[in-house]
C-alpha cells in the first residue's frame, strides 16, 4: 500500500473503501502527488486505490492484458470491471453463456485484484424476472467478487427486482444523476457502489464540498463495518473526477484520524 493510501485510509478500519475514477488514462499528470515515472496506470495507482475499467464494455481485453494491469499496481489496489455491452445491450442478458465464460477467463488475469464486476443495463431493458434470475445466478456462480448492477428502467426498482437482487447478493448501484429509479434508493446488500457522473452537467460538473462530505460519511460507515464500499467518479471531461476522488480520500483521512 502506497504512503498516500496509508495516510488516507489508515492502517485499519477503512481497507474496504475503494475510491477511484472511471478509467485512468485521462487523469495522468493532473494530481500533484502523482509520481512522474511509470505507466499511466502506475502513476494513477500511486494516488488512488481503485479504478473502474470501462473499456471492457466496448471491447474484449486479453487475459495477459489484465495480468499486466494487475502487476502495475500495489497489492491492495482493486479493479472493478464493466461487463461487455454485447452481453447487456446486444443480447440483453439472454443466451450469453459463451461470452460470460470468455469474460470470466479474461478477467481472471486480475487475480485477487478483481474487486467487482459491474453490470450496467440499457435504459430500455425492462425487468424480465425469470431471465434476470437465470442471468444473475450464472453471474454469482462465475465470480466470487462483489457484483453490482446499474439498472436504468423503472421496472428494476420495484419489490420484485429488489428481492431478486438480494437473493443473488447483487449490489444495487447508487448513480448520480439516477435514471429509472422512481423513489429513494433501496440497498440490496450491505455493500455500496456509487457511480458519480457529475451534476448538474454530466461528465463535467465537479461536486460540492457538501455533497462530497455526505459521500465520505456513507463510505466510511460501510468500510468501518468491513463492508465493501466503492465510489467511482465519472465526471472526467473537465478533470473533476480525480480532484473529487482525492478530496474524498482526504476526507476519509480526517474522519478516521480526527
Amino acid at each position: 500500500m502506497s504512503k498516500y493510501w496509508r495516510d488516507a485510509l489508515g492502517h485499519e478500519g477503512l481497507v474496504d473503501a475503494h475510491v477511484g475514477c472511471a478509467g485512468w488514462s485521462h487523469v495522468s499528470g493532473v494530481a500533484p502527488a502523482q509520481q512522474l515515472d511509470g505507466s499511466q496506470l502506475e502513476r494513477y495507482g500511486s494516488v488512488l486505490p481503485a479504478v473502474e475499467i470501462n473499456s471492457s464494455f466496448y471491447r474484449a481485453h486479453r487475459k495477459t492484458t489484465y495480468e499486466q494491469w494487475a502487476a502495475s499496481v500495489p497489492h491492495a489496489f482493486r479493479f472493478s470491471v464493466k461487463l461487455p455491452r454485447t452481453i447487456t445491450h446486444a443480447l440483453r442478458l439472454a443466451h450469453a453463456d459463451a461470452l460470460l465464460a470468455q469474460f470470466k477467463d479474461e478477467t481472471a488475469g486480475l487475480g485477487d485484484k478483481l474487486g467487482c464486476v459491474l453490470v450496467q443495463l440499457p435504459p430500455s431493458l425492462q425487468l424480465d424476472l425469470a431471465l434476470a434470475n437465470s442471468f444473475f445466478e450464472k453471474m454469482r456462480s462465475s465470480f466470487e467478487c462483489m457484483l453490482a448492477c446499474e439498472a436504468r428502467h423503472a421496472t428494476w426498482f420495484g419489490d420484485e427486482a429488489s428481492t431478486m437482487l438480494k437473493a443473488h447478493a447483487i449490489t444495487r448501484v447508487i448513480a448520480d444523476p439516477c435514471r429509472g429509479q422512481p423513489g429513494p434508493h433501496e440497498p440490496t446488500t450491505l455493500a455500496m457502489y456509487m457511480r458519480l457522473h457529475g451534476s448538474p452537467r454530466m461528465y463535467y460538473s465537479s461536486y460540492s464540498d457538501a455533497y462530497l462530505a455526505k459521500v465520505i460519511h456513507d463510505l466510511a460507515a460501510r468500510a468501518q463495518q468491513r463492508e465493501a464500499a466503492w465510489v467511482i467518479f465519472d465526471n472526467s471531461a473537465s478533470g473533476a473526477a480525480l480532484a473529487n476522488a482525492l478530496a474524498v480520500l482526504a476526507g476519509l483521512q480526517s474522519s478516521h484520524h480526527p
